[in-house]
Order: C-alpha cells, then structure tokens, then sequence
C-alpha cells in the first residue's frame, strides 16, 4: 500500500516544503477561537511531555522559571538601561 498524500491543512510545520509554506500560512486559523485553541494544545502537549510523567525531573518547571526569567527582563529592560549609565560616586 503506497501511502496518499496529506492534505496541506493536515500536514505539520516541520513536515511542509518551503515553496508550500505560504499556502500553509493561509490555510491556518488566525481567529481568536484558532488562536486560543493553538496555544492550549501547545499547553497541552507541554504539560503531557514534562509535567505528567512517571519519573519526572527538574527540566519541566526548569523551563517555566527561564522563561519566567526572561519575559521579566524584557519587560523591565527599558527600566535597567537607563540605570546602567548611571555614576554612583
């Protein structure tokens, strides 16, 4: 049995040639509803592949706190430019 192609809507990211990718793009869901539904099945998948495991480990919530980390010096990155030049003497 030869295997039939897959519908461009139905075909992942990783698995799309470069000549497809912006009919890809317009075949995606960009409404809220798509939107939200795409970031809760990224939770998901996060949740199932680090937290919800047998023998877990640090690298899940290891990954929370970075990024935690990072979002938090951006967002207050405009605050501690300004304070770097400052002379204390």
């Amino acid at each position: 049995m030869a295997d039939r192609p897959v519908p461009l809507r139905d075909t992942r990211l990783l698995d799309v040639k470069l000549g497809q990718l912006p009919s890809w793009i317009a075949v995606r869901d960009f409404t809220p509803s798509g939107l939200t539904g795409a970031v809760r099945r990224g939770y998901d998948r996060y949740l199932n592949k680090y937290i919800n495991v047998k023998k877990g480990g640090i690298g899940g919530v290891s990954m929370v706190l970075f990024g935690y980390v990072v979002i938090s010096y951006i967002w207050s990155y405009e605050h501690l430019k300004h304070d770097r030049c400052r002379k204390y003497h």
